[in-house]
């Protein structure tokens, strides 16, 4: 097993898990018999699934804070599903997202990529591949939401901050010495030293270089 693949033995034991943490995999299809082969094939890996008969269901019962990934067919009566990817991305939902068809071409490929498309899979495809694929999907989709966490609480804490400790902050992010940073700002070393500790200790950073880190990350240091 690849590492970072889920097992049944690591993270899929639903009646200890709470089921809002468990990746899930939409199946969105309106070929009752792909729908259910497709699933049959997700669920032999002991991967948790939920399928839909077209893309209006699946938009009426989405959940976008559960984790996993979506499988649309790029032919279906209601909504094709390339429409239905740009439908969720225009809801600003962030999930990986494979697109199934069985006739694709390059231009067909290429739009599919450009437009943020997880990735393209032509019929017939390999189970193997198909369920390697799913499970890059999960990871990449934890991967995400766990990088999207950070930024909210890195945001958070920047809230907290008073405007001076914000001000001081700014200094530090361009490398700028205490005493630098008293004299442009007016005040005593001491208490830049202070607004210094403070501000760091709010931001829960052990270091400069780790608050560099961290303002990068939330893209703080272009406002700066």
């Amino acid at each position: 097993m690849k590492a970072g693949v889920y097992s049944s033995e690591e993270t899929f034991h639903q009646s200890t898990v709470n089921r809002n943490l468990l990746p899930v995999t939409r199946i969105v299809d309106d070929d009752r018999i792909a729908r259910e082969s497709l699933k049959w094939l997700v669920e032999s890996a002991h991967l948790t699934t939920q399928t839909f008969e077209s893309g209006e269901v699946f938009l009426q019962q989405f959940e976008p804070d559960r984790p996993g990934c979506v499988i649309l067919d790029v032919r279906m009566p209601d909504i094709n599903g390339m429409e239905l990817f740009s439908r969720l991305k225009q809801s600003g939902a962030e999930i990986p997202v494979i697109i199934v068809t069985g006739h694709a071409d390059v231009a067909m490929a290429v739009r599919a990529m450009k437009a943020g498309v997880f990735d393209l899979v032509e019929k017939p495809y390999n189970d193997a591949l198909m369920l390697e694929l799913i499970q890059s999907a999960i990871i990449s989709d934890r991967d995400n939401r766990e990088q999207r966490s950070k930024v909210t609480t890195i945001q958070h804490r920047i809230n907290r901050l008073t405007p001076r400790e914000y001000e001081v902050m700014a200094f530090i992010l361009n490398s700028k010495q205490n005493k630098i940073i008293a004299s442009d700002l007016g005040i005593s070393i001491k208490t830049v030293e202070l607004h210094r500790a403070n501000l760091m200790n709010k931001m829960g950073a052990s270091s400069s270089t780790e608050l560099v880190k961290m303002a990068m990350l939330a893209g703080v240091e272009n406002e700066i």
